[in-house]
């Protein structure tokens, strides 16, 4: 009997988006199924509550609930890592491998190898968050000499809203941001439901998109040693990107 591939996904409380696009994705690969733990995150902000939300040891309990299931990779499916810092998720990587045994990913750290090894260094950027969440977000990237040359977002920060935004929403920032011509754009936000406008999308501006739910399928099917060119109909980068 040929070993089954199990994801498991650390996913925020409020995520409506996640799981379902996340299950699409995978539903054509033989013997892969995704598995999903929740934790307490309900608001994007930069204040002292909302910052508190990603606080390791919730996380890492989480974790342990997915550790029981077997899974082969366990991935933060968040991009708290943006305005956190890149040390953060690091550092969360570490300490679920080093609790369960299991290696570990997440959203933003697949995203930052991603435009890497694509050269990708000038990128544009589509979220829904405040105006210094970006900002937070944009000066992070800066600091590894990752420039973002086009940026737009909807200064949100109730979690649940994101998945609210409308499909023509999400098109219309990603179009203003091609006119910049950067390299890449990366939805950023692991609640807009969007990793499926991503194909239509590169075929009318002719640049890459990195959706965060998408980057982080990538990097779990890549550690759980799953070819990802059986990917079909999510997007270049599954082609593209070895």
């Amino acid at each position: 009997m040929k070993k089954r591939t199990l994801l498991g996904m650390l996913t925020p409380s409020s995520n409506t988006s996640l799981e379902p696009l996340t299950s699409a994705m995978v539903s054509g690969l033989p013997g892969v199924s995704a598995h999903f733990a929740r934790f307490p995150v309900t608001e994007i902000s930069l204040s002292d509550q909302a910052l508190g939300q990603f606080d390791d040891s919730k996380i890492l309990q989480a974790a342990q609930l997915l550790a029981d299931a077997k899974v082969d990779v366990i991935a933060w499916n968040g991009t708290s890592s943006g305005w956190l810092g890149f040390e953060s998720d690091e550092r969360l990587c570490r300490r679920i491998t080093e609790a369960t045994g299991i290696p570990a990913t997440t959203s933003v750290l697949a995203l930052n190898e991603i435009l890497k090894k694509t050269n990708a260094r000038e990128f544009g950027l589509v979220t829904p968050y405040l105006d210094d969440v970006q900002e937070k977000i944009i000066a992070n990237y800066r600091s590894e000499g990752l420039n973002c040359i086009a940026e737009r977002h909807l200064n949100l920060k109730v979690n649940f809203s994101f998945s609210e935004v409308q499909p023509d929403e999400i098109r219309r920032m990603v179009r203003e941001v091609a006119k910049d011509k950067p390299r890449a754009i990366s939805i950023f936000c692991t609640n807009l439901n969007a990793a499926h406008l991503v194909p239509e999308l590169e075929e009318e501006t002719g640049i890459p998109i990195y959706d965060t739910i998408t980057t982080v399928v990538w990097k779990s099917l890549q550690l759980a040693d799953y070819d990802t060119r059986s990917v079909k109909g999510w997007g270049r980068l599954f082609s593209e990107v070895i």
